[in-house]
């Protein structure tokens, strides 16, 4: 091929216009197909056509750069605006609150259940239990009213009752469990204080049942006082040991008690005892004195009334009384181995020798 315009490099729109030219747009350009097109053939630089040239496709509109920028800064808004308002609703449950803190400082809760949602970037969600919880105190040795060391354990019921006043207060819920175990204590203290160790461990007599309902009472007023934002249900003591290095010490000093108890019972009896004893040999005196007074008078009466028959008796016959006084005397004066030294002419051994006249 001597002319290069005949001749095909493989770049069809560079060989329409070498072979044609583009000086007038109205011409009508013929597509050439390819020399590897089974259905056309290209001899000596000749084109053979055996089918009829398909129009050339026209040039595809370049892409709006600025719109397909805009169109995905307005998707990255949307997409981090709803992860912003994701990230900030929030849920309250039935057992719990949801306070609403603005800079450090509480400006709301939540306690009713339900979706809510916080203000972003400047406000924070704390939760804080809802429900009845128990806290287990630790041991605590306190002193009775009689002077006895007892190590007390006892747990507690409460209840958050108002958030705001509870971190406004006392921080956090650990601080507000630790001053609530002082005010328990410190009433613990002043109860045990007032009260003997036996009626704290006597079962039946229910004065253990007393004492935690008082100490109830005090730490709710201290509570309030305090503005924790918590309420104590109860108090209750579940044991009372006495500390391992007081137990002998306390159980000598509890012997000897009773046995200074038993020797008071003892002198009580023997004083009682006495007491009667006086009181009843008083009265056997008093009877013993009546009965001989009232012996006497009657003695002194029959001795009287004796006499006054004995002397109408022997006025009938003075001789015989006297005889008779005189037997009377011997039997008295008379033994066995009796002497008698009296003159011979006496009417007395006159008779004892039976000399009468």
């Amino acid at each position: 091929m001597s002319n290069d315009k005949n001749n095909f490099n493989g770049d069809l729109d560079e060989f329409v216009k070498k072979l044609f030219g583009n000086k007038n747009g109205s011409k009508e350009v013929k597509k050439v197909p390819k020399a590897n097109d089974p259905d056309q053939q290209v001899n000596n630089g000749d084109l053979n056509t055996k089918k009829a040239p398909t129009p050339l496709k026209k040039d595809k509109k370049p892409l709006n750069v600025k719109q397909w920028v805009t169109s995905a800064i307005v998707l990255t808004v949307v997409f981090a605006a709803l992860i912003v308002v994701v990230a900030n609703l929030y849920i309250v449950k039935e057992n719990e609150y949801k306070v609403v803190r603005q800079f450090g400082e509480v400006v709301k809760y939540e306690r009713e259940p339900g979706l809510h949602m916080k203000i972003p970037f400047i406000q924070s969600v704390t939760t804080l239990p809802r429900n009845l919880m128990t806290h287990d105190m630790t041991e605590e040795e306190i002193s009775t009213k009689d002077k006895k060391r007892i190590i007390i354990d006892n747990y507690t019921v409460w209840r958050v009752t108002d958030p705001k006043a509870l971190i406004s207060n006392a921080g956090q819920l650990l601080n507000a469990e630790n001053r609530m175990e002082e005010f328990i204590y410190s009433a613990l203290r002043t109860e045990f204080g007032q009260t003997e160790y036996g009626d704290i461990i006597n079962e039946k007599d229910s004065k253990r049942g007393n004492i935690n309902d008082r100490v109830t009472q005090r730490v709710n007023e201290l509570i309030e006082s305090a503005n924790f934002g918590i309420e104590v249900i109860d108090v209750r003591i579940r044991r009372t040991d006495l500390p391992e290095e007081n137990e002998q010490s306390v159980y000598t000093r509890m012997v000897s008690e009773r046995q200074s108890i038993a020797q008071k019972y003892l002198s009580e009896g023997d004083a009682e005892k006495r007491s009667k004893e006086a009181k009843t040999d008083q009265e056997v005196q008093v009877t013993l004195a009546k009965a001989n007074k009232e012996a006497s008078v009657i003695r002194a009466e029959g001795e009287a009334q004796a006499a006054q028959i004995y002397n109408a008796a022997y006025s009938k016959d003075p001789e015989f009384y006297s005889l008779f006084r005189t037997l009377e005397s011997y039997k008295k004066t008379i033994g066995n181995e009796t002497m008698i030294i009296i003159p011979s002419d006496s009417p007395y051994a006159k008779l004892l020798s039976g000399q009468l006249d």
